[in-house]
């Protein structure tokens, strides 16, 4: 890698990172900005029993693509990847302001969950190409602070937009930071690039965009659209299975790989985006559960519950921030060790607490388990960049972010089994003097919670029941935590770093003149 010893050479990689930024905080707003505005949504454009896939094919696009999209910015670079998936993400959201019925959204979702898959497959590889291995705790750091944003901005925005002035124009914000990060990064962004003329493995990436399609449609419906032993869901796990199969075969023998097979030989790289499948699963406790009970147990507005799950995104970029100095010192491994530990402090510190458990309690729980991911995940994801040259970054980063992604589907699913089974064990369980005011399913506990025929000693019941449940996540998180651990204690201490800094063997290098 170059380095930059000039004071405007440096400006302009600000302005560079200013605009990876913006880029990135199109992808991390969208689903907030949109969750906020969903009752009006559906008022306007009907197809309530539909509406969960507005964010289950921004998720499934995003997700499958981004293998796709590391490795064609190994082939052809990372502005022109970069800029084509922001173009297409913009197309997707000025698509989506203009939808006339629920079906019409979903498929221009799609669309910007393809344009998602590019920019998280590019922003985190370019740091990595502009930055040396010391810089870049903090440049993750900068990045993941934009998660933090998002998650304040996007429903405070999502619910402006939608009471003031119109749904629409949730999607319709993305434009002005879109075209303004496309304007720094086509200015100031000049890849000094080989070109060749690769052989691009046509039908590797098919069947990886179709089996990861797959596997995540699977997960998204099961337990939701029908029961996990359904004849449907068998069925999707099977094809799942054929057409993983069919990937690797085709990988295999390929000239340039989509998924090439040292991703997976290489210990360092194996264990690493293993640990962080164990990062994302444990993500989508908190996440999808945390804001039910703050809301449902304690009585919290939704407003304060969400400031209370956003507490999660303070210490994530503050400890981002500070990883560099750390692995610095201490090893990729060692510090993301750290994260972990941290992880399942944070889960098991839950548990510990006193009931009602206090509102600042949980506030620096999350703090706390922010920080274990920050270190967790910026630890890993610089260790991996590091083992590489440039003509390999990509694919490795993009399997990072995947890693990731495929773990929150699977937290999602695993999580939400793990809830509904609780709740519905505490229903056939009630006693009889109040089993007649409980609920029949679990669909319906929050409804019944804010009937007041339901009865005091009948809501307190279900009060009970979600408390239990939301514990089970926590123990949940708490064992995936430690395996997390268990898992980078193999993971080889010393990571094979290339020489830094100097131009690594095969290079494009970056002119940031």
């Amino acid at each position: 890698m170059t380095t930059i010893e000039d004071r405007d050479a440096a400006g302009r990689r600000g302005l560079i990172l200013a605009a990876l930024m913006c880029t990135m905080m199109l992808a991390a707003m969208d689903t907030t900005i949109v969750a906020t505005a969903i009752p009006q949504i559906v008022a306007d454009l009907g197809g309530f029993r539909l509406f969960s896939w507005v964010f289950s094919i921004y998720l499934l696009a995003q997700t499958v693509t981004i293998p796709v999209y590391g490795k064609l910015s190994d082939l052809f670079g990372r502005k022109p990847v970069l800029i084509v998936g922001t173009l297409i993400f913009l197309a997707g959201s000025a698509a989506s302001s203009l939808s006339w019925d629920m079906v019409s959204l979903i498929v221009f979702r799609g669309a910007q969950g393809l344009g998602a898959g590019a920019i998280m497959a590019t922003v985190s590889t370019l740091a990595g190409d502009l930055y040396s291995v010391r810089e870049r705790g903090a440049v993750q750091g900068w990045l993941s602070s934009v998660w933090g944003v998002a998650a304040i901005a996007g429903p405070l925005l999502g619910g402006a937009f939608a009471e003031y002035v119109s749904w629409r124009w949730i999607f319709l914000v993305n434009l002005p930071v879109g075209a303004l990060a496309l304007v720094l990064i086509a200015t100031f962004l000049h890849e000094d690039f080989e070109h060749r003329h690769p052989r691009i493995d046509y039908l590797g990436a098919a069947l990886v965009l179709a089996s990861v399609g797959t596997v995540t449609f699977g997960l998204l419906q099961g337990g939701q659209a029908w029961p996990w032993r359904s004849p449907q869901s068998l069925a999707v796990f099977a094809l799942a299975i054929v057409l993983l199969a069919a990937t690797v075969r085709v990988e295999r023998r390929a000239a340039e790989p989509v998924i090439p097979g040292w991703l997976w030989r290489r210990p360092v790289l194996a264990g690493s985006n293993l640990a962080v499948v164990g990062m994302g699963l444990v993500m989508m406790g908190p996440s999808s559960y945390l804001p039910t009970f703050l809301q449902s147990v304690q009585g919290l507005g939704a407003i304060v519950a969400g400031m209370v799950l956003a507490s999660m995104s303070l210490g994530w970029p503050a400890a981002s921030a500070l990883s560099g100095r750390l692995y610095m010192r201490i090893g990729f491994r060692d510090t993301a060790l750290i994260g972990a530990v941290l992880m399942l402090v944070a889960s098991s510190a839950f548990l510990l607490m006193p009931r009602p458990q206090p509102v600042s309690a949980v506030v620096l729980d999350q703090v706390v388990l922010g920080a274990g991911f920050g270190l967790l995940s910026t630890a890993l994801l610089v260790g991996v960049q590091s083992t590489v040259g440039w003509e390999r970054r990509g694919v490795v980063t993009g399997a990072n972010m995947f890693s990731r992604y495929l773990g929150q589907s699977l937290g999602a699913a695993l999580f939400g089994a793990v809830f509904n089974a609780a709740v519905a064990e505490r229903l056939a369980e009630a006693p009889a003097a109040i089993a007649g005011r409980l609920p029949q399913g679990v669909n319906d506990v929050i409804g019944a919670l804010n009937d007041s025929a339901t009865g005091a000693p009948a809501q307190a019941y279900l009060r009970d029941a979600i408390e239990l449940a939301t514990r089970h996540l926590f123990v949940g998180m708490a064992l995936i935590s430690a395996l997390v651990f268990l898992v980078l204690l193999v993971v080889p201490r010393h990571f094979p770093e290339l020489p830094q800094p100097g131009v690594e063997p095969g290079q494009a290098r970056l002119d940031r003149g």
